[in-house]
């Protein structure tokens, strides 16, 4: 049996973004976002039921400050007590967990979404995913940027500004362009 677009796009592998069942749940996700966005002088049970109705997971005490932007919501999932700040961007193709604890800085970016290197898989229009995983405890300051597939360990924490382009460990900080570990 043939995979949908979809289907392909949440295991990972290479999917056209432009199918109209993907397109679909790009607009419902459009639509949330505006009453998200719109929420941010609303007391934070109303923003906790919002962010129930469109995430995968939601734990106690999650918070997102608005504004913040995604392409699904349905591939987020967040532990009890995480805190995004304002100007959080996820692109969520695949699985992003953040484990509980977990503070992100504002204007903090993480991209599941990937493209193909070879350059006639990209005119023809493929993408796929490589998930995110963020343990407990981590701390991420602003702006920094989390790249596909990138696993960041518990109790990490990634300097403003740095580009993380592979795993970093438990416990390690990892700050730069593209962001290294510093020693212990």
């Amino acid at each position: 049996m043939s995979m949908s677009e979809k289907q392909k796009m949440l295991a990972g592998e290479a999917y056209r973004p432009g199918d109209g069942e993907i397109q679909a749940d790009q607009s419902a996700a459009k639509a949330w976002m505006v009453r998200y966005n719109a929420a941010l002088g609303e007391p934070a049970s109303v923003r906790r039921v919002l962010l129930a109705a469109q995430l995968g997971a939601v734990g106690e005490g999650a918070v997102i400050r608005p504004p913040f932007h995604c392409d699904y919501g349905y591939n987020i999932h967040l532990g009890k007590d995480v805190f995004l700040n304002f100007n959080c961007v996820i692109f969520d193709v695949v699985s992003v967990t953040i484990g509980e604890g977990t503070q992100i800085g504002p204007a903090v970016q993480i991209y599941t979404a990937d493209h193909p290197r070879d350059p006639a898989q990209r005119r023809a229009g493929l993408e796929f995913g490589r998930p995110i995983s963020i343990g407990r405890n981590v701390w991420i300051g602003g702006g920094a940027i989390i790249l596909p597939g990138v696993s960041i360990g518990d109790d990490a924490v990634i300097g403003a500004g740095s580009v993380v382009t592979r795993d970093v460990p438990a416990g390690a900080t990892a700050v730069g362009n593209p962001a290294r570990v510093l020693p212990r």
